[in-house]
């Protein structure tokens, strides 16, 4: 799908009851400088269809597919890229706004460096705008299962302009070349929401590929939209895929160690912190999360 020397980019985002934000996403698009790309709006079953109000805004290279189930994050992006046609897949947060030469900028490290499978933009706040959200990321905690980003909450004054290898993806932005989905495969679906980019960069790495932070490209974040900064489903979710991702990466005594530090440190810590702060649907998430995992294999879809 490639013309001339600029390689065929598909921009892939999700949308779940979020269209006016996609639209601004969307609008966004129309500032890119790279001209080879299409977008694909994945709306994993929105209680109102977006087609008319998507159609309205008459934006370029753009494919609307709607799906009648709601796939969560690591589905539905599954889903899109297998109809994708791109040589690379951006993988992108709808609640983002993207910068005019964001593009060129993420495919230029895959030209120097065959061994990069996947590129990520420094990602900024987009009500802070000065603010970093992500530039690169901390090594996974062996006994936590928890992780941080670089320079989060840091003012940007040009620490990180240094692009460099990271120990993971952010599910928010990554660009993927196609090579490495053939090779190593896609989201792990059993996680749902949250985690599973963990997974996935945990795979990359083992394979041979580098996950690049690109420091000159740039990003804007409109963090947690799309769940809420404290909703009960992210609750579960981060719970129930921290606990499956040590599971599925840790060795036998590394796991052995996480399974103490949890069981005698987070769990008390974080029934103790919901109940007192009265937040007992929280508390009955965070508790079926865990327990989900006594009876869930680690590696089967259900």
């Amino acid at each position: 799908m490639s013309t001339g020397q600029e390689p065929f980019v598909s921009i892939i985002t999700l949308n779940y009851n979020q269209t006016a934000v996609t639209c601004d996403f969307l609008e966004s698009a129309k500032r890119l400088r790279y001209s080879n790309y299409e977008i694909l709006v994945c709306d994993m079953d929105s209680d109102v269809d977006p087609t008319e109000q998507i159609l309205a805004g008459n934006y370029p290279n753009t494919r609307l597919l709607l799906r009648k189930e709601n796939l969560g994050f690591a589905g539905g992006n599954n889903w899109g890229m297998r109809q994708a046609g791109g040589d690379y897949f951006f993988i992108v947060n709808n609640d983002t706004e993207m910068t005019p030469d964001l593009i060129h900028q993420l495919l230029q490290p895959f030209q120097q460096d065959e061994s990069i499978g996947v590129t990520c933009p420094r990602i900024m706040y987009f009500d802070q705008p000065n603010v970093i959200q992500y530039a690169g990321f901390n090594p996974m905690g062996k006994l936590t299962g928890r992780t941080s980003s670089v320079g989060i909450w840091e003012e940007d004054r040009g620490q990180y302009n240094q692009s460099r290898p990271t120990h993971g993806a952010h599910g928010c932005a990554m660009m993927v070349k196609r090579e490495l989905t053939e090779r190593v495969g896609m989201f792990p679906e059993k996680f749902f929401l949250y985690y599973e980019e963990w997974d996935w960069s945990a795979r990359i790495l083992k394979a041979g590929y580098k996950i690049w932070y690109t420091a000159d490209a740039k990003i804007y974040h409109k963090e947690s939209l799309s769940v809420g900064k404290a909703n009960p489903m992210k609750v579960y979710y981060h719970t129930r895929n921290r606990i499956l991702y040590m599971r599925r990466n840790a060795g036998p005594l590394q796991l052995l160690a996480f399974s103490a530090f949890f069981a005698f440190f987070t769990l008390p810590k974080s029934v103790i912190g919901f109940a007192i702060k009265k937040q007992f649907t929280h508390l009955k998430y965070f508790l079926k999360g865990a327990v989900w995992n006594l009876y869930s294999s680690s590696y089967s879809k259900t």
